[in-house]
């Protein structure tokens, strides 16, 4: 009896699960066009005006999130003067990713490019939060040619000290985590989400439309959930791996840090990741969590420019 009790609970929550899933995809649809790489698809919002004489700006989401976190305020706010191109890292928001297990920055870097390539854009200042730090340092390895500046908000780039919760090691565990993803993540997600979110802007008051606003459930998908659990317990052995590198680039290269987040260590990450990377320029911001693009929307931008404007000089001097 304890058995059948068991198999009919699973059953359910089952059953609620694939009911949550239509729901938060009607709640939360794309809102951009989807291309076809190689593993899987990216959702790319292509924003601002077009045929500008200054390159686009990239945005990339870190980790339990999509691309509305870098949307709202940030994106928007570029894209009223700048082409902006937010983009669901695979596995996320409406990206997808064919292999959930192959979540390694490098693997994410070659799609996004791929990606890029497809809609024409050659070379663009790249915008990284959190997580994907660890991808924009592999981008300005591999693809030093389409990076013209790059932009860290407050990113993982070395090996930390401790691991990365354990579920998501359960999650990534054959048959455990494919099952617990299938019935009880989005059920008990949807209690926990906003709490989450709220921590991860601490010291700061997360804005109280934020979770929708950045159509943060959308984690909570199974394919979703499992893609994250990979994407983080795989990520300190490939930073530890790409760390030696990080001299190697050669981008103009600006990270914004809070010195009040406890998420990432600015001292473990940005400060190591500007000791190491030539004429990186570390700007620490007192009293600030890990959510800087929403802490200093205005200071990040004044960045962002900046580079452009680097970008744009070098350009014209390449000409002459």
């Amino acid at each position: 009896m304890i058995v059948i009790g068991a198999i009919a609970t699973l059953s359910a929550l089952a059953l609620l699960t694939q009911a949550g899933v239509l729901w938060l995809q009607g709640r939360f649809p794309p809102q951009g066009e989807v291309i076809a790489v190689s593993g899987g698809r990216l959702h790319v919002v292509d924003l601002g005006p077009r045929n500008l004489a200054t390159p686009p700006i990239v945005m990339i989401h870190g980790a339990s999130s999509n691309l509305g976190a870098m949307r709202v305020p940030l994106g928007d706010q570029l894209a009223r003067r700048h082409r902006v191109l937010l983009i669901d890292r695979p596995g996320h928001g409406w990206s997808s990713r064919d292999d959930l297990a192959d979540s390694s920055p490098a693997t994410q870097a070659q799609m996004i490019g791929e990606a890029l390539d497809s809609l024409g854009v050659a070379r663009a200042i790249v915008v990284v939060h959190s997580m994907a730090g660890a991808l924009g340092a592999r981008m300005a390895l591999d693809q030093p040619q389409r990076v013209a500046g790059l932009v860290m908000l407050a990113p993982v780039t070395h090996p930390w000290r401790g691991g990365v919760g354990t579920y998501n090691q359960v999650m990534t565990t054959p048959v455990v985590g494919p099952l617990l993803a299938h019935t009880v993540t989005l059920p008990l997600g949807l209690l926990l989400t906003e709490p989450g979110a709220r921590s991860a802007f601490a010291p700061q008051t997360m804005p109280e439309d934020y979770v929708d606003a950045s159509a943060t459930p959308l984690l909570l998908r199974p394919r979703a959930f499992l893609a994250n659990s990979w994407d983080l317990t795989t990520l300190k052995a490939a930073v530890a791996e790409q760390a030696a590198r990080y001299p190697q680039i050669t981008a103009p290269t600006v990270l914004i840090h809070g010195d009040a987040d406890e998420i990432v260590s600015v001292d473990i990450h940005s400060r190591a990741f500007a000791a190491a990377v030539p004429q990186a320029k570390l700007i620490v911001l007192p009293d600030v969590g890990h959510m800087v693009q929403n802490a200093a929307p205005d200071l990040v931008q004044r960045e962002i420019e900046a580079l452009i404007a680097t970008a744009v000089t070098k350009s014209h001097a390449a000409m002459h």
